[in-house]
């Protein structure tokens, strides 16, 4: 009886359609992205402008991609979202930072932003379908070295837009996010303002600890509630070293609050 139960809850939730929709969704990002390299981007280069005006159109290009992403895995019901406050994205010389439960956050993220910028692993530069894309956007290597920290406060200095997870790597299912240093010391050198972002996946999926074939049993429900700004500058009473613990604690200690809130 709970055998057949089972597999009739797997039937109602669609779970062999979600499988297979969840692969189309691989396979059509990897597609994307090799088109956007070969295709879109260098046509979007012979336009007229100079460097700032085609480092814009390639980041209003990869944003549009990410949406057109997210419509494709919500048509085919691989999942539901939900994005509260995105109208607060996007200002000049804001450092959005967020948590990182799951591999799709950073597409959501993007697609409501037309030009920012975003610190993103390393290996993507190597990657055949993202590593066009990531340098025509001009975004910034999370290598680790002081070098991207700067090279992160400048580009808030200069008014453009970061997304930054300060995890670095995406959380562990059912740990709460730890937040590493560099994000608190990027906002105390360049940040205006500082906006939280609320990530939360139920159920849990494309986690660091599973294949992606390993999806729920029901549909997803992926949820971005955008949070009350910060304004590092009441932090800045300190020594640099200091001022920058007490911003990670404060921003831990929010994430930990904010994604046990309803």
């Amino acid at each position: 009886m709970a055998v057949a139960a089972h597999v009739m809850h797997r039937r109602r939730d669609a779970w062999l359609w979600r499988l297979l929709a969840t692969g189309a969704s691989f396979a059509v990002f990897g597609i994307g992205g090799v088109i956007l390299r070969v295709l879109i981007l260098p046509l979007l280069a012979l336009l007229p402008g100079g460097p700032l005006a085609r480092r814009r159109r390639a980041r209003a290009a990869i944003s549009r991609a990410f949406h057109l992403h997210v419509q494709f895995m919500y048509r085919t019901r691989v999942l539901d979202f939900r994005i509260d406050g995105a109208e607060r994205l996007g200002r000049p010389g804001q450092l959005v930072i967020a948590n990182h439960p799951s591999l799709i956050d950073v597409v959501f993220l993007i697609s409501q932003m037309r030009d920012t910028n975003c610190v993103v692993k390393a290996s993507l530069w190597n990657n055949p379908c993202m590593h066009g894309a990531v340098r025509a956007a001009q975004y910034i290597s999370n290598n680790g070295s002081p070098e991207m920290l700067e090279q992160a406060a400048n580009v808030l200095r200069q008014g453009q837009t970061l997304v930054m997870f300060p995890e670095g790597t995406r959380t562990t299912p059912g740990q709460p996010p730890v937040f590493h240093r560099g994000a608190a010391a990027i906002a105390l050198l360049g940040a205006r303002t500082i906006t939280p972002v609320f990530i939360t996946v139920v159920p849990t999926t494309l986690t660091k600890a599973e294949p992606w074939y390993h999806i729920p049993w029901r549909r997803v429900m992926v949820h971005l509630r955008v949070g009350d700004d910060i304004d590092p500058a009441t932090f800045n009473d300190a020594p640099r070293p200091i001022a920058s613990r007490r911003l990670n604690q404060h921003l831990h200690d929010l994430f930990l609050e904010g994604l046990d809130a309803p």
